[in-house]
């Protein structure tokens, strides 16, 4: 077994942790491969790590059995995008605040890391979304969380029509719109009043951001439909996004096609740890205020 790691350079704790995560790597007899810029970051505080395979962040993310990811959950989308069609199980240590999707916290990574070499962890794969435009004519957007049509800038709502399958389901007026993943259900589309999607689920959501209307209520359809939107500004821009990064503010009006994605992500999770653990502690879902 061969491991990658990569990690959030801004972090405070990700010296100490790397250090920490080297050292149970080295005992355990374990090949690895760490981000160059993470050994140049701890050399530049004086610690030294000693003989190491390093390499570019490219090499950490190919070519390994298990990618190791220090950071939040902005860390694991971009090693989820960097991954792509390859498939690395991805590990999350969580170095930020919420880290819903990096769910192994740094005082717990001793002991994990060695279940995971032990092979007591499981992987569990994840819808993705794809996304082309004829505005970006051969480029595809790939959204672990969600891909977003949005107003930009401008402070007037915007019209989006929506198609599933080809036939017309309704226009919606407002902010813009979210076509999220089952993970991507406790991310932005939750904030938006979209509801919480086991990740096992073969769906696609569609939640609208703030709607200017009472009946603009989000919607959810099985992961083979193909959803096409066109969406209109009084505005000349229209900003499209994929997990929070910019695709492009495109004039409008601007066609988008969202489908399932030809490949899954895969995050190593522990046997022992439900998603409705994750929801209740990250999220204090069920939690009654007035008994705090």
């Amino acid at each position: 077994m061969k491991f990658g790691i990569v990690g959030n350079r801004s972090k405070f704790e990700l010296p100490n942790v790397v250090q920490r995560l080297v050292s149970t790597l080295q005992q355990c007899n374990v090949e690895f491969i760490i981000d160059e810029e993470i050994v140049e970051l701890l050399e530049s505080k004086g610690v030294r790590l000693g003989a190491l395979q390093t390499g570019k962040y490219e090499e950490c993310v190919r070519g390994v059995d298990i990618l190791i990811a220090l950071g939040g959950d902005g860390t694991m989308l971009s090693a989820i995008r960097s991954v792509g069609a390859a498939g690395t199980p991805i590990l999350g240590v969580n170095l930020g605040k919420l880290g819903f999707l990096a769910e192994f916290a740094p005082d717990e990574l001793k002991s994990e890391l060695e279940r995971v070499i032990a092979g007591n962890y499981i992987i569990e794969e994840r819808l993705t979304l794809e996304a082309v435009t004829p505005s970006l004519p051969g480029q595809v957007f790939h959204g672990a969380n969600d891909i977003v049509v949005d107003k930009s800038r401008s402070a007037r709502v915007i019209d989006i029509e929506t198609y599933i399958n080809g036939v017309f389901a309704v226009t919606y007026r407002g902010d813009g719109l979210i076509i999220s993943t089952p993970t991507g259900s406790t991310a932005y589309a939750l904030s938006n009043g979209g509801p919480i999607v086991a990740p096992a689920a073969n769906v696609i959501g569609i939640t609208p951001i703030a709607p200017h209307s009472l009946s603009g209520r989000p919607l959810v359809v099985p992961d083979t439909d193909v959803i096409r939107v066109i969406a209109r500004a009084t505005t000349n821009e229209i900003l499209v996004s994929a997990d929070g990064q910019e695709a492009g503010i495109l004039e409008q009006p601007i066609e988008i096609t969202i489908k399932k994605a030809s490949h899954k992500m895969k995050l190593v999770k522990r046997i022992d740890r439900s998603y409705y653990d994750v929801l209740r502690a990250k999220l204090m879902w069920g939690r009654d205020a007035r008994s705090a």
